[in-house]
């Protein structure tokens, strides 16, 4: 099966034409939609201070909530939408199969990717143990030093976090070093470091570097979107994020009506979990 957008076209045939139809977020929005969008992204730029990270990382970071197959995790999300995307009012669940199959329409051989396309989302299974969305969806960024204007909804929606009246965090680097490596970073908490976190302390993960990277840093949009973010980044982190690069345009652009049948695609994607994540994971 070859997912391909409405067009007919392959995916990246049509990213630059369809760019401006993507990411659109409204100050003053006119539908509910665009509401629980704004509201989702203010609620998270207000709470997600440094004590509020290292809060989450302690909380979750016991993995003691659920062990699942990658395979029941995914279907844990059947019911699960996303109400920071403006883009897919629809089940995470069929999210997963279009970005894992855009990708392996374009990188037939990396079974890798296809996987990572697969599982991206898979730390959202925080919302079915009553994790707010504003701390599990939505694009991510650094904590720790001030607020910059491309994330979503800018640095007016940070007006009311304790952290950028706190002079430890209110500097353009405030915690950091220049180029200490996105290693050294704390990001704001959600599926992404979750779910890289979940496979790190998974013993027989095997995904490559690049696949946990994805996992980790595919909503961090200000950087591999917008280049932002380039003075934490140590230069060994510029090569590895050129992946997420690669990434970010079928996690984005395969949000389409073309949904893919899971019963056909199962068989495939359960020989990649075998090969790079098998067994329960504890969650």
């Amino acid at each position: 099966m070859r997912l391909l957008n409405q067009e007919g076209g392959s995916l990246t045939q049509v990213t630059d034409a369809k760019e401006k139809d993507y990411r659109v977020y409204h100050e003053e929005p006119t539908n509910e939609v665009d509401a629980k969008v704004k509201d989702t992204y203010y609620k998270m730029h207000t709470s997600q201070t440094v004590e509020f990270v290292k809060s989450q990382h302690e909380k979750w970071g016991k993995f003691d909530t659920v062990e699942l197959t990658i395979m029941e995790a995914l279907e844990y999300l059947a019911d699960f939408v996303d109400e920071s995307d403006p883009d897919a009012q629809f089940a995470n669940s069929f999210h997963a199969y279009q970005t894992a199959e855009a990708i392996r329409a374009e990188y037939p051989e990396e079974d890798w990717f296809h996987l990572t396309g697969l599982i991206h989302d898979l730390g959202k299974v925080m919302g079915k143990y009553g994790q707010p969305q504003w701390c599990t969806v939505g694009d991510t960024y650094p904590v720790g030093l001030a607020p910059r204007e491309c994330i979503v909804f800018g640095i007016k929606s940070f007006e009311a976090c304790p952290d950028v009246k706190d002079p430890r965090y209110n500097t353009r680097l405030g915690m950091y070093k220049e180029n200490c490596g996105l290693d050294n970073v704390m990001m704001s908490w959600g599926h992404d470091e979750y779910l890289y976190q979940v496979l790190k302390n998974h013993p027989a993960c095997t995904l490559p570097k690049e696949g946990l990277w994805c996992v980790r840093y595919h909503s961090f949009y200000p950087l591999h979107r917008s280049d932002e973010y380039r003075d934490l980044c140590a230069p060994e982190d510029l090569e590895t994020v050129e992946w997420v690069k690669k990434f970010s345009p079928f996690d984005l652009y395969s949000k389409t009506e073309n949904m893919p049948d899971p019963d056909e695609l199962k068989s495939y994607y359960q020989g990649l979990i075998d090969k790079y994540i098998p067994g329960k994971v504890k969650f």
